[in-house]
């Protein structure tokens, strides 16, 4: 049977593939946006600035980012090394798609993709000037330089789709990817992070794509819907009748656009401590903008409770990497679930 080795969680936002004083460039469009979600509410610039007062000025200095990008950059690494040592058959990484695949044609809360390969696809020139404020600069680091094909785990997938069936979920199953934003039937940045970033480019593990509706109204799923969903993917795993080693990811997260540190200390000792009832309770308002990834991690953590094979969260970093003195930015977490010492 397979083995549950090895999860863990990323932000992938970024600011994490830019150099630090260029952080500011993001901040522009913040400075426009009239909905920037913050607990529940949306504020223009001015008023969220107002609402934070006296602001956090002191965050957005050289030295500041220059320290916490270095930090980041250092828990990536880290993370690259614990997938490795994992020695990982198969990963399975859940994103949110931010309408670069999937739009309003058909949005499913979890769509898994059991195809053999995908394709990873570099950005054109076209696509990366048309890109907002500060997005162009980091977003090539998620591709590849030429036209690259990963390979997957159809055997993996096509099991899970089945388990959740009979789980009672009814998971959207994908063959082939649409066309999407790009015209290139390409997976979007949430995988390509994992894969260039965690991964150094190396497309040596399959790949399980499992796409999460995590921004999209009419139908995000719940909290507690992406918990129990967790909890599937996890037994999926542990009934998979092969004698592999499989790793899930979450890629995406944390709170963002706008920082709340309560919310990310809140959130991630109740990865610590397992606490279903606090990650299953998080309101609809909490989950919107850039904050609803944090759905990704809700369902590993599902599935780390679901499996037999005991794993125990450990923060690995965390770092609230603000970029204006409204607090807007990009919490950045590392998280990595692992083997509790009398299981290794």
């Amino acid at each position: 049977m397979a083995e549950l080795a090895f999860c863990f969680g990323t932000s992938h936002g970024p600011m994490l593939n830019t150099q630090p004083e260029e952080w500011g460039q993001r901040a522009r469009a913040d400075r426009v946006n009239p909905a920037l979600a913050f607990r529940g509410s949306q504020y223009s610039f001015d008023e969220l600035l107002e609402l934070r007062a006296p602001g956090f000025a002191k965050e957005c200095t050289p030295v500041v980012w220059e320290r916490r990008h270095r930090a980041c950059r250092a828990a990536i690494d880290t993370l690259s090394s614990r997938v490795w040592a994992a020695r990982l058959d198969v990963l399975i990484v859940l994103s949110s798609d931010h309408k670069e695949t999937f739009d309003d044609r058909l949005l499913a809360p979890f769509t898994v993709y059991w195809g053999d390969t995908v394709q990873h696809e570099p950005f054109t020139q076209e696509a990366l000037d048309a890109m907002p404020p500060g997005l162009a600069i980091a977003e090539v680091a998620n591709a590849p330089s030429v036209s690259t094909i990963r390979s997957c785990h159809p055997e993996l997938a096509l099991h899970i789709v089945r388990q959740a069936g009979e789980a009672g979920f009814d998971p959207a199953a994908s063959r082939q990817l649409p066309d999407g934003k790009y015209h290139d039937y390409g997976i979007p940045h949430g995988w390509g992070f994992i894969y260039q970033q965690i991964l150094g480019g190396s497309g040596t593990i399959p790949f399980v794509p499992l796409f999460v509706n995590t921004f999209w109204e009419p139908n995000p799923p719940s909290a507690k819907r992406c918990y129990d969903f967790g909890r599937t993917l996890g037994a999926a795993v542990d009934s998979f009748p092969s004698d592999i080693r499989v790793g899930i990811a979450a890629s995406g997260g944390l709170s963002h656009f706008v920082v709340d540190e309560e919310l990310d200390h809140q959130f991630l000792q109740a990865l610590i401590d397992d606490d279903r009832d606090y990650l299953a309770s998080l309101s609809a308002p909490v989950l919107s903008s850039g904050t609803s990834e944090l759905r990704n991690w809700i369902a590993v953590a599902g599935a780390v409770a679901a499996s037999r094979c005991a794993l125990r969260a450990e923060i690995v970093d965390y770092q609230p990497c603000y970029r204006s003195e409204a607090g807007t930015g990009n919490a950045m977490g590392f998280v990595a679930w692992e083997p509790r010492p009398d299981q290794t």
